[in-house]
């Protein structure tokens, strides 16, 4: 949206689907192949989508300007959080979080910059740096016409580089004639299952609790799960739920010594490439000691694999298991796929969605997914892009 218009509180246009569930570019995923084949070095972006850290770009090689919608930040320690929700402030307030590190425990702040902020030195001394090495500077999708980040392209001129600026939609054009093939893009998002557990003063029956929650924490908003359904496999003891409303939670009592399997039917919003997914969860009230931590990276590349040689979503896995003795508890963190879009090459720039093997037609610009944002007023942002 134009900055003059909102200033003058014009309504935002209608989201065609929620934020957070905006999908990277065919520009986007091209970038990604381009900073794998050694081409690009760094890139800074004015956005405060998040996609190009969502799209694959390193961190290390990305700087975000104006801040990311979905990025939280440690003042004390300086770790960074990447939500898959949209986090509530802006300008660099507290959020409603702290810090993770049981050695900081510091309230965590939002990283999106507000018109009077000054632009962050961890985000500009990299980019004016880059800029000032770079053989070439690559111009897309913007007016240059924000300052101080308009300006960065000029620094590169002093050094002997050169600045091209693309206002039409090249990319894939320039992606053929290097020879190199736009990857497609697969989101996995993750939540929790957690199982506690207590006996009953009797000791005949076990008190149990299933929750399904954010793997933000359990107070975090948990966005693309409309309800969650859960059943019994051979069981006619227990009755079937729907979980409609967050937090997503099922209390029910068991014979101590019984076990069974349930199953849970997650239902994902509009916006994620498949209806939902079915997990079936064996129950027995056997806690382990023993925790279960897989190789996170490699689990959740052999679903992207396996993703894109389905050309479908709902792959999942297991990433984490921990167990707690107090309270008795299990919390199994799952990875599951939620949309692929795979781009072709094509003059008018189209990209393939793939959902449960179905191909949807849709159409993108330079800047993004073509998706807009409809914000209430406690939310409204003035625009930088």
């Amino acid at each position: 949206m134009d900055p003059s218009a909102q200033r003058e509180g014009k309504a935002l246009p209608e989201a065609s689907l929620p934020f957070h569930r905006a999908m990277p570019s065919l520009t986007h995923m091209a970038l990604v192949e381009l900073e794998k084949a050694g081409i690009l070095k760094f890139l800074i972006s004015q956005n405060v989508d998040g996609l190009h850290l969502r799209s694959g770009i390193p961190r290390e090689k990305l700087a975000e300007l104006h801040g990311n919608s979905f990025m939280e930040a440690c003042p004390s320690c300086g770790v960074e959080y990447l939500r898959d929700f949209e986090v509530e402030t802006i300008g660099l307030k507290e959020t409603s979080r702290r810090c993770s590190d049981v050695k900081c425990g510091a309230k965590l702040k939002d990283t999106v910059l507000d018109w009077e902020d000054a632009l962050p030195p961890k985000e500009m001394d990299p980019a004016e740096k880059h800029c000032r090495m770079a053989d070439v500077v690559l111009c897309l999708g913007t007016s240059l016409q924000i300052t101080p980040a308009c300006n960065l392209p000029l620094k590169s001129l002093r050094g002997g580089g050169k600045i091209i600026i693309v206002n039409l939609q090249v990319i894939a054009s320039a992606m053929e004639f290097l020879k190199l093939q736009i990857p497609p893009f697969v989101r996995i998002d993750l939540f929790e299952v957690i199982l506690t557990q207590a006996l009953s003063i009797d000791r005949k029956y076990v008190n149990w609790t299933l929750q399904v929650a954010s793997a933000h924490g359990r107070r975090a908003p948990l966005p693309f799960i409309k309800s969650v359904e859960v059943s019994f496999v051979d069981n006619q003891d227990y009755k079937e739920a729907i979980l409609q409303m967050q937090p997503f939670r099922l209390k029910r009592r068991t014979m101590q010594a019984k076990s069974f399997e349930l199953v849970l039917k997650v239902n994902f919003i509009d916006g994620c490439g498949c209806q939902s997914v079915e997990i079936n969860i064996p129950i027995d009230f056997k806690v382990s000691i023993d925790c279960f931590n897989p190789d996170k990276d490699a689990v959740l590349q052999r679903l992207r694999d396996t993703a894109i040689q389905d050309l479908c979503c709902g792959q999942n896995a297991v990433i984490e298991r921990t167990a707690f003795l107090m309270p008795k508890s299990e919390v199994t963190v799952y990875a599951i796929v939620t949309n692929i879009v795979q781009y072709i090459k094509s003059s008018n720039v189209l990209a393939d969605s793939l959902s449960n093997g179905n191909v949807k037609r849709q159409r993108e610009s330079v800047n993004g997914t073509g998706t807009s944002r409809k914000r209430s007023k406690v939310h409204r942002r003035k625009s930088r892009y």
